[in-house]
């Protein structure tokens, strides 16, 4: 998996809370790309991971989001 820029508009596929943290599954179709989007709700520190389609679901699903290396954190 990789970070990503967002560039292309997405489409929102599912949407949960995990404590503090907003995870979002989005779509972006123009460039056919599915990504993780976490934001930590009370900080409004966030990150958007590129994730294969095959592995969606699990990615979306895990019970604590994966985050990337601290350099690569949004505010």
């Amino acid at each position: 998996m990789e970070v990503t820029e967002r560039n292309a508009p997405s489409r929102e596929l599912a949407q949960r809370l995990s404590g503090t943290d907003e995870v979002l599954l989005l779509w972006q179709p123009e460039i056919d790309r599915v990504e993780l989007s976490v934001r930590d709700l009370v900080t409004g520190a966030g990150f958007h991971i590129e994730v294969a389609p095959g592995d969606a679901n699990d990615a979306f699903n895990h019970r604590t989001p994966m985050r990337p290396r601290a350099d690569t954190l949004t505010a």
